[in-house]
């Protein structure tokens, strides 16, 4: 059989044909795809800023199943299910991109620090620690030791909270001596003061030196002192922090006349708190400086007149209530009730409230339950900022 070219040659025109049409088919259908990629990712961005965030999601979803190879559709997709609180799914979307071998290995390790941002929300804390130990050394570690600190704080670890803070602290990332301080007081209050004192004592020391401005070191370590039956080594405590950390007087000032009852020092610490209440007035520094005034040989009635001075230039619910409540009135049977709605009406007046998140609280904390924020509570009642 003979080979026929001219064959060969009235064929290369279709073949040409064939392909160009090929081509633009396959042209066509990629720019259908990429029109509608980017489509749907604006429109989820759109939803998001109106804070439509269900709308949103599905925009992304159909994005992300029109190219999913797109990481930062993954990643904008898993970060809307955290701030949702879906954070199963937000999960499945981190964990999906790890399991990916095309990821550089930056996005590898963003994905690491979103995958442990979820375990954070959820409160999955083992699982979280995990995930953030595995970004040591990438440009995620300052924030994920950030993070751990929080973790261990959260989880009342203290131990690896302040080896977590001395290398923040050693990377330049600020100072954590109050809360290494902090850290050192909790410990020692975990310790049976009866049995453990002298370990209590021992890290309470550690803590004063660890922050000399701090306050809660020494008011620990002079309670644990008087609790051991030393109240003058408890008034020493005291007085000593009473010139280290005057910010934090309000807190001092009870403890302060009750050690110095016990101790024989009335008229001393009465001299030091007049001192104080001369430089800065505060409630409790006027609550102590009347019990000191009542233990005075014939001051017991004059004591009481430190309300009324403080009324004058203060004007204060608190304190007149507990002027009142020592006052006979024109019709004293019904005092009582009187003295029992002024008591009503102050007692939001007195409590302690956080400078970061506003949460109040009858007791002063050093670590606000709120917002898990340090040193967020002033030393002063809230009638007072």
């Amino acid at each position: 059989m003979d080979f026929d070219a001219s064959l060969i040659l009235m064929g290369l025109p279709i073949a040409f044909g064939l392909g160009w049409l090929a081509s633009r088919f396959d042209m066509r259908q990629l720019r259908i795809e990429n029109r509608q990629a980017p489509k749907a990712y604006f429109k989820g961005l759109n939803f998001l800023l109106n804070e439509q965030q269900d709308q949103a999601i599905d925009a992304f979803i159909e994005a992300v199943q029109s190219d999913p190879d797109t990481s930062e559709l993954h990643f904008a997709l898993g970060n809307l299910f955290r701030r949702r609180g879906e954070y199963e799914r937000a999960v499945r979307v981190h964990e999906h991109l790890l399991a990916r071998g095309d990821l550089s290995d930056d996005e590898r390790d963003r994905a690491q620090h979103a995958l442990a941002l979820d375990y954070l929300k959820a409160g999955l804390l083992d699982r979280a620690e995990a995930a953030l130990l595995k970004l040591e050394g990438t440009r995620f570690e300052a924030q994920a030791r950030l993070a751990l600190l929080a973790n261990y704080e959260r989880s009342r670890d203290w131990t690896l909270a302040a080896e977590i803070a001395r290398k923040l602290e050693v990377a330049g990332q600020g100072s954590f001596a109050g809360r290494l301080a902090h850290y050192l007081c909790e410990q020692a209050a975990t310790l049976d003061a009866t049995v453990q004192n002298d370990q209590a004592q021992t890290l309470l020391v550690q803590a004063i030196a660890t922050a000399p401005n701090a306050a809660r070191a020494r008011i620990d370590l002079a309670h644990l002192q008087f609790v051991m039956g030393q109240p003058l080594k408890a008034y020493g405590t005291l007085e000593e922090a009473l010139k280290d950390a005057p910010q934090s007087i309000g807190l001092m000032a009870q403890p302060f006349s009750l050690y110095a009852i016990e101790a024989g020092q009335t008229e001393a610490a009465l001299q030091s708190l007049k001192k104080a209440y001369q430089s800065a007035p505060s409630l409790d520094v006027l609550d102590a400086i009347v019990a000191l005034e009542a233990k005075q040989p014939n001051k017991p009635t004059d004591a009481r007149n430190w309300y009324v001075h403080h009324l004058e230039n203060h004007p204060s619910l608190v304190a007149a209530a507990q002027w009142i409540a020592g006052e006979k009135l024109e019709h004293e049977q019904f005092h009582p009730q009187v003295q029992r709605a002024l008591d009503h009406a102050v007692k939001p007046l007195k409590r302690y409230r956080c400078a970061a998140c506003g949460f109040e609280a009858k007791q002063h904390f050093w670590h606000c339950p709120g917002c898990q924020a340090w040193d967020s509570y002033p030393a002063r009642r809230v009638e007072e900022l």
